[in-house]
């Protein structure tokens, strides 16, 4: 993978985890994800360890 593939994956994975964040804080509501946070989390630190 170029170092461009590997940053990119990392920004989409920072940019879910923010999400989440946001989701438990109440600042932003996505009724769709409520259900899907924790597979969301783990989907995320995977695609670190695989950028890494």
């Amino acid at each position: 993978m170029s170092r461009k593939t590997k940053n990119l994956i990392k920004l989409v994975a920072i940019v879910i985890v923010l999400i989440l964040v946001f989701m438990e804080l109440g600042i932003v509501a996505i009724p769709a994800l409520v259900g899907y946070k924790f597979w969301l989390s783990i989907i995320a630190f995977c695609m670190v360890l695989i950028a890494s």
